[in-house]
């Protein structure tokens, strides 16, 4: 009689050794608008997709920067950042949704006026957001738009084949 021992695989993960702790400190309390460098390409990206999805010129990687602009102000906002400007949030969201689900059958991103005055305020949230978080707070957004993909609490966006 063969005897089959199964082993549990442990959860341990080994804390990070930090090589300076009082600079991780002071990093994750520095404001992001101090990253000036970060802040700008930031801004220029999304600005620049904007105005591609403006001219009916937008990519894939165009919505993509979009989509991850839009997971971000909602994260921030769900952090306590803009709680005021939820439907700011979700409008912007919608529309974005609303753009990618035409593309599906026209195979163009095309917004309509309501879906362009939604995203620009969507932008002016999440550039307002950005004046006032910390870099720690960013981390935390990012983390948490991963975590709401994993737990599937995400919209699923059907892939848009471009000719």
């Amino acid at each position: 009689m063969e005897v089959t021992v199964v082993r549990k695989k442990s959860k341990y993960k080994p804390r990070q050794v930090l090589q300076n702790p009082l600079g991780f400190v002071l990093e994750n309390i520095t404001p992001i608008t101090q990253h000036e460098d970060y802040l700008i390409n930031l801004q220029l990206k999304n600005s620049s997709a904007m105005e591609r999805l403006l001219k009916g010129k937008a990519t894939k990687k165009d919505m993509n920067i979009l989509i991850a602009m839009s997971n971000i102000t909602e994260a921030l906002q769900m952090m306590g950042f803009g709680t005021d400007y939820k439907e700011v949030a979700v409008d912007g969201r919608e529309a974005l949704i609303g753009i990618i689900m035409r593309a599906v059958k026209i195979l163009r991103f095309t917004p309509t006026g309501k879906e362009i005055q939604s995203l620009n305020m969507l932008m002016e949230l999440h550039d307002a957001q950005m004046d006032v978080i910390t870099v720690k707070s960013m981390d935390e957004a990012i983390n948490l738009a991963k975590k709401q993909i994993i737990l599937r609490r995400a919209t699923v966006l059907p892939d848009v084949e471009l000719t």
